[in-house]
């Protein structure tokens, strides 16, 4: 059979089953039958045939692209001849195909001696900004060779008018609200991680955006306002918390927003989301990507007294009061020029921060990326014809505040600026272009970042990236259908684009499956280091590292580059003792739970970096807290270590970098030979003294100040989801922090799960040990199932060398087999221990879950509602978060200890090395920043 029949047949099964429309066409081979049948004017299929080519076929640079580029230029020469695609028309294709084969024809049409062609592919090309070095390469030797039209090109680049001459945006726009949902919507709610294989297929994943009958109210607001758009809103909460999940803001665009072209399918533009207290910083950056539009709404306050004292209720909650109303159905005007809204001729807000210069920027662009790139394109033209480029774009915005100190941040952020003006210091608030040091693409995201990396034409990593690695975690747990059909193809495009892959398309190496932020935290080998990672937790212990969508991750992985404020910060300290029954996971909880109580439960953390002073524990165990800080809605954290404990870090990670090495894992520009020899380089600057560990100086400004009471953490917190508060928009926050004796020793469990990225060696070991207890006080029964799964081979090999998992083994009723991984997902569950492979599991919700309407008392940081357990109509899921011996001890009893249930079965266990510093670890400022770019 024809590949063309093929294709029809999964056409038919797809609208059949599915009820969608045909599945755009990335096949070169696919695209060639459909030519071959569009040259045959008398075939029975080149209707259809003409309408795949012009309005189904990927753009950028894959294979389908390459094949259309050609035919396309074909017709522009006059070789082959289709009424219905003039030359003219064939040139708005190329125009729309975005890059790489379709630079190449335009190039070589343009540079041409045929002055029928070359001027009218000049002309699209002045409207491309998806060049790269080749491309650049080709118009530069062919501008010192003396030709006019490269001349013409360079210059309308170095004019920047491929964005000068879009039309502005609308001064007025029009919006009809959508309540979402009530509270936090996390971007499981628009983009299920149970449904995350389907990702890459836009139109099939966008039909698990909320519910189908949220869908369908959407389509009937449009067709009642037809000159609105739909407003997506979480009420009394914040959009898009937990994730940056650009197939959230995708399917929230496929619904609500515009197509981006009209010969590209299913890709849409242009959203608009709010919420009472704005967006989530992470998925405020990928609404940013598709040049849409994020509100902050302030619609709830909170209600003061005569005194003008907040107002709580009976459970010390703020009151709050309706300062206005966007109830489904409301129409509103958003003044883009005043920065208002407005119900009528009433204004309700400011939304100024929604339309800064450079947000404004990616509306009329279409995107963050065309400014990213368009901004390069313009200084590179310019550079070669030895001219300044226009000032085109809002200048970076560089605040620079005299005799103020710089936080950690700051200083990181100073250090990889690029394109800085000034040479005075920078300050937060400034908007700046960095380095990107450290990219991480995990693997149910993966497949949409290939297709980003596809449609902006790049075909091989930026050399400016240190390290880039692709996951297999997410996908870890179930080796299935799905993940057969997903995987290798991405771990293959990605080794091809220069990354280290869980992965090898060649089988010389074991697969790996390490939790992706694990393997990030180990190859991040300098402390002032920028991470951008395709998943909220990318928060490593060591430099900044900031939770990205695919497309974000994708222009790191292109560029080396991204673009963003300088964030205020919050210091964190600490103060008095641990007690020997605390662990570690207590005092993250609890500084959440003391922080709410500083500031009347006004979160501080919410968007801003959260500067822990850690002092004396390694990387590992910190990792921890910077994990968590994603739960604390911080747009990142930062670790605070001496020199020593640094020095301890970067040996462990060297370490590890070399076993990955020793794997085979190594690729073909010897990237962790390189990122080894960083390591050793920064280790003899913090030994020789020439420049010590990243701290802040000592008169740097913070937005507040938080100093957590280690002397009030008596008991074990637990982080519950609250799903009965009668409140819904307290329910699921991660806000609701209880001690255990809370519970009364009455709350039973039907399921424990210790695993994902809040886990390390230590909490392994913890297991162990508290089981060697156990044993001496009788025969040890689990009262439900206990998951384990180990976030890493590494610490399976190293509790192999030392014994524990050994005694791991004697209590496992399960332990995974590598060369018989699982083909299906566990539905039942027995009162057993599982040692699971290491991956995300329970954690991610897309393979692994809780029976329905279960409690799960996890390690994990996930307890929105459906993603580890989903409801039945009977009993709501729960997923309360809490440490590893707790965990343990409650599968073992089947229900939430008492307090001295737990302090006998961790008596004698030694939970953490945590001991705060002794002093304040700012430093006295430096006379000015270093920076390693200009």
């Amino acid at each position: 059979m024809s590949l063309y029949l093929e294709y029809m047949d999964e056409i038919a099964t797809r609208k059949k089953d599915l009820g969608l429309n045909p599945k755009p066409i990335d096949s070169a081979d696919l695209l060639a039958e459909i030519i071959a049948q569009i040259k045959d004017t008398g075939n029975e299929r080149r209707e259809d045939s003409l309408k795949f080519f012009i309005y189904n076929t990927l753009p950028g640079t894959t294979r389908a692209a390459g094949v259309k580029a050609q035919f396309l230029k074909e017709i522009i020469l006059g070789e082959s001849v289709v009424a219905e695609i003039t030359a003219e028309f064939a040139f708005e294709l190329l125009s729309h195909m975005k890059g790489g084969p379709s630079i190449e024809v335009l190039l070589n049409l343009a540079l041409s001696d045929d002055a029928v062609v070359s001027k009218p592919a000049a002309d699209v090309l002045k409207t491309q900004v998806f060049l790269y070095e080749a491309d650049i390469d080709r118009l530069t030797a062919a501008f010192k060779a003396g030709n006019a039209i490269a001349k013409e090109i360079l210059e309308s680049y170095a004019q920047a008018e491929f964005f000068t001459k879009l039309p502005e945006i609308d001064e007025t726009i029009e919006i009809v609200t959508y309540i979402a949902g009530e509270g936090d919507i996390s971007t499981d709610l628009l983009s299920p991680g149970n449904q995350a294989h389907s990702r890459a297929d836009r139109e099939l994943h966008g039909q698990c955006m909320v519910t189908p009958k949220a869908q369908q109210e959407i389509v009937g607001l449009q067709k009642k306002y037809p000159n609105a758009k739909v407003m997506l809103i979480a009420e009394k909460g914040t959009m898009g918390v937990g994730s940056s999940r650009m197939s959230g803001v995708n399917n929230v665009a496929l619904w609500a927003g515009k197509q981006a072209s009209p010969y590209v399918p299913f890709i849409n533009i242009a959203p608009v989301v709010a919420g009472t207290n704005g967006i989530s910083p992470i998925f405020l950056t990928t609404v940013d990507v598709t040049g849409g539009i994020g509100l902050d709404l302030k619609n709830w306050v909170k209600k003061v007294d005569v005194k003008g004292n907040t107002v709580f209720n009976d459970n010390g909650d703020a009151v709050l009061e309706e300062a206005y109303s966007v109830a489904t159905g409301t129409v509103l005007t958003i003044n883009t020029k005043e920065h208002k809204l407005y119900n009528g001729d009433i204004e309700l807000a400011d939304v100024s921060s929604a339309f800064t210069p450079q947000k404004i920027e990616f509306m009329k662009a279409g995107g963050s990326y065309a400014v990213v790139f368009g901004k390069k394109l313009q200084t590179i033209a310019a550079d070669v014809l030895g001219v300044k480029p226009a000032l085109v774009y809002a200048p970076s915005k560089e605040i620079s505040i005299e005799a103020q100190g710089l936080t950690a941040v700051e200083k990181i952020f100073n250090r990889n600026a690029l394109g800085v003006a000034s040479n005075t210091p920078l300050h937060a608030g400034s908007d700046v272009r960095v380095k990107v040091n450290i990219v991480g693409s995990q693997d149910t995201t993966g497949p949409m970042t290939c297709q980003e990396l596809e449609a902006m034409a790049a075909s091989v990593i930026s050399p400016s990236v240190d390290g880039a690695y692709q996951s297999g975690c997410h996908t870890a747990s179930v080796w299935d259908s799905k993940a057969k059909a997903n995987i290798p193809k991405l771990m293959s495009f990605m080794n091809n684009f220069g990354l280290i892959t869980a992965r090898d398309p060649k089988n010389a190496y074991h697969a790996m499956t390490d939790v992706i932020h694990k393997v990030l935290n180990d190859i991040t080998v300098d402390d002032r280091a920028i991470i951008i990672g395709g998943d909220s937790h990318t928060r490593m212990s060591k430099g900044v590292a900031f939770g990205a969508d695919s497309g974000t991750v994708a222009v790191a992985l292109a560029t080396g580059e991204s673009a963003m404020p300088i964030p205020e910060s919050v210091k964190v300290t600490f103060k008095g003792d641990m007690k020997s029954h605390m662990d570690f996971r207590d005092v993250v909880h609890a500084t959440q739970a003391q922080m709410l109580k500083q500031f009347n439960g006004e979160n501080v953390f919410q968007g801003r970096i959260i500067e822990v002073q850690i002092g004396t524990l390694l990387a590992d165990q910190a990792f921890t807290f910077t994990d968590w800080t994603a739960e604390m809605k911080a747009k990142a954290s930062i670790c605070i270590s001496n020199d020593e404990t640094l020095v301890k870090s970067l040996e462990l990670a060297k370490s590890r970098i070399q076993i990955m090495i020793d794997k085979g894992m190594e690729n073909h520009v010897d990237m962790l030979q390189g990122l080894i020899g960083l390591a050793d380089k920064r280790i003899a600057e913090i030994q020789s003294g020439e420049n010590p560990a990243l701290a802040p100086d000592n008169n740097a400004k913070y937005f507040a100040e938080v100093v957590v009471d280690l002397d009030q953490i008596d008991e074990p917190m637990i982080a519950d989801p609250d799903v009965n508060n009668e409140d819904p928009s307290k329910r699921y926050t991660h806000d609701t922090i209880r001690p255990v004796s809370y519970y009364g020793g009455n709350k039973t469990i039907d399921l424990g799960f210790v695993g994902s990225c809040m886990v390390h060696k230590g909490d392994m070991q913890i297991i162990a040990q508290m089981l060697r207890n156990l044993e001496t006080q009788g025969e040890i029964n689990f009262k439900v199932p206990l998951i384990i799964a180990p976030p890493t081979y590494n610490i399976v090999d190293e509790l192999k060398a030392e014994g524990d998992w050994e005694l791991l083994q004697k209590y496992a009723g399960f332990e995974f087999d590598d060369v018989d991984p699982k083909g299906a997902a566990r539905t039942q569950y027995q009162n057993i221990m599982y040692l699971e492979r290491p991956g995300c599991n329970l954690c991610m919700g897309n393979q692994e879950k809780a029976a329905k309407g279960d409690t799960v008392l996890a390690t994990s940081t996930r307890l929105f509602q459906g993603r580890v357990v989903e409801d039945t109509n009977e009993k709501k899921g729960e997923s309360l978060l809490a440490s590893t011996p707790m965990v343990v001890l409650s599968s073992i009893l089947g229900r939430i200890p008492t307090i001295e249930e737990y302090k006998a079965a961790v008596e004698g266990l030694n939970l953490t090395d945590f001991v705060p510093p002794s002093a304040d670890l700012s430093v006295e400022p430096q006379a000015m920043p270093v920076r390693l770019i200009g």
